[in-house]
């Protein structure tokens, strides 16, 4: 069962630090020195490592991005050992703020020492440098009064101050829920409040966002929640008043379930910058993780000096994705199949285009809070294309009968091409044939057939995608050949066209040309199209998927 939210949610933006702690728990003694004003940026990166040395390398890395660094010092197998360094590191960057983590094993970390080690490692690391300590609520409340009182006045003495976790690795409760675990925590009266769940679905992040909200008027607040649907609370907490949010170094070195790179958080979802007028657009799917829309949409954000960040949305059911839409609120939506067909039912209006083909892959959310659609797929294959031909009596053979296929053989009829379909399956392509009043041809008769351009609209030739070529070399007969497929940029298709001369068009050019016109129903700039095709295509050659 989803978890509904009651109301609309507003976020607030937190004054940012340095931040004067609040009192402990014990009254402070006068020969204890004054609580630090502590340098607590909106990123924390959290940092591990097997060896002692693995752990400082990546703390020098992490300070080129942030100087507020957490020390997963559960991470190694001796994690004492590793004090004297972590205040050699300390004395010689007096910039860098540092959290000290030893959580135990049975509440989610490495450390399989006792509570009395636990909390004697933690009090060290405070000794060694440390200017917060990081203990879980089930230990505070495992510890006895004397023990945690010791631990305190240790901690004044050292000048660092507590932050007590909680984490949830199975779930993220309703909000009163989380409430009730950050008040478990606030009886303790530490200077930072933790609440971590994990997201099953995208309005969990809702429910994680409310907590912050509330909890953040009277405490140093942080809330997470765990696993890729949780993206949304690790990019928008701050705004919703937490003290910051985490991430990890880089790829592959993440310290909990979900977490993104600094570089990530810093340069696509615009961390620093994300504000109250910040406006909120998604792409949603499921597999999403991977979308280049985020990285093109920033882009083209930056280029036209538009304040917006773009998020990727897992998304598992359509009522999940609506219920986010309405309650974070999102600005607009692109949205991917199955999602393409099953949102129709839900839009206020949508062109007559979109109509007619049946699917829609923009949502635009309009200032009387209703859903409007569109489908740019059909901009993202009708452009390339008429910059290189007149499309009025053109030729054209759409291979496939899929959602792709379906905009781009509605477009090209609106254009005033022939459009001809094949597919594998031959009633699909007659059924499509039918309602976009387009022509149908077997595939046995495609050698004897000429074309002005072919377009596949297949997954034939996508990485990962096994499938043999939609066609043979003696049926591409076409002046030119229309790739949708762009990871690779250059799929065996477009090879097999360029061998026989042909004029190719990748794929990458529609993905560009789609975001363009979404970038344009969003903002109504005119979309910076080169530098959106510059970025994406920078980061297939670096990263090919």
């Amino acid at each position: 069962m989803l978890q509904r939210t009651p109301k609309a949610f507003k976020m607030r933006q937190l004054k940012q630090m340095p931040l004067a702690v609040s009192s402990p728990t014990e009254p402070l003694p006068a020969q204890a020195p004054a609580l630090p004003r502590l340098r607590v940026s909106k990123l924390c990166i959290a940092v591990q490592g097997a060896t002692p040395a693995e752990l400082f390398s990546r703390a020098e890395s992490a300070r080129k991005d942030s100087g507020f660094i957490e020390f997963r010092l559960d991470s190694l197998h001796k994690p004492a050992a590793a004090l004297p360094e972590l205040k050699t590191f300390l004395a010689r960057h007096r910039d860098v703020t540092a959290i000290a983590t030893c959580r135990r094993k049975p509440l989610g970390g490495h450390f399989t020492g006792s509570l009395n080690s636990e909390i004697e490692l933690l009090q060290k690391a405070a000794e060694a440098g440390a200017h917060i300590v990081d203990l879980e609520v089930e230990s505070a409340e495992q510890a006895t009064r004397p023990q945690l009182a010791k631990f305190r006045a240790a901690l004044r003495a050292a000048g660092a101050v507590l932050l007590i976790s909680s984490h949830d690795f199975s779930r993220t409760r309703r909000p009163d829920g989380l409430n009730q675990t950050a008040q478990r925590i606030a009886a303790f009266e530490p200077e930072f409040v933790k609440v971590v769940s994990t997201a099953r679905s995208l309005t969990d992040n809702l429910s994680v966002l409310h907590m912050v909200q509330d909890q953040s008027l009277n405490a140093h607040v942080v809330g997470i929640a765990m696993g890729e649907e949780g993206l949304i609370s690790r990019v928008l907490s701050p705004r919703a008043g937490a003290a910051f949010t985490f991430a990890s170094l880089s790829e592959g070195t993440e310290t909990a379930a979900g977490q993104v790179s600094a570089r990530t958080l810093l340069d696509i979802y615009r961390l620093e910058q994300i504000d109250q007028a910040t406006r909120i657009f998604g792409v949603a799917g499921n597999p999403i993780s991977h979308s280049l829309s985020p990285l093109m949409h920033v882009t083209a954000f930056r280029r036209e000096n538009v304040n917006a960040v773009m998020l990727p949305l897992k998304v598992k059911t359509l009522d999940d994705l609506l219920t986010v839409i309405r309650d974070l609120p999102l600005d607009g939506v692109a949205v991917t199949m199955p999602l393409k067909q099953e949102v129709l039912p839900h839009l206020a209006n949508m062109d007559p285009l979109t109509a007619r083909i049946g699917a829609c892959n923009t949502l635009r959310t309009g200032a009387d809070g209703k859903l409007y659609g569109f489908n740019t797929d059909v901009a993202g294959i009708i452009r390339p294309l008429e910059r290189r031909m007149r499309l009025k009596g053109a030729r054209i053979l759409v291979l496939g009968a899929g959602g792709a296929a379906r905009a781009a053989v509605f477009g090209l009829v609106e254009q005033g091409a022939d459009v001809t379909i094949v597919n594998r399956t031959h009633e699909k392509a007659a059924a499509l044939a039918r309602k976009a009043k387009a022509h149908v041809l077997k595939q046995a008769a495609l050698a004897k057939s000429r074309f002005d351009a072919i377009i596949n609209t297949t997954p034939c030739g996508m990485t990962g995608f096994k499938q043999q070529l939609p066609v043979k070399e003696n049926e591409l007969n076409a002046a030119l050949v229309f790739d949708l497929v762009y990871t690779p940029m250059e799929t065996p298709l477009l090879k097999l066209a360029k061998s026989r001369g042909l004029a190719v068009i990748s794929g990458l050019e529609m993905f560009v040309q789609q975001g363009a016109r979404q970038f344009e129903i969003w903002t109504g700039k005119p979309a910076p199209e080169s530098e959106m095709l510059r970025v994406v295509e920078l980061e297939l050659r670096r990263h090919p998927q």
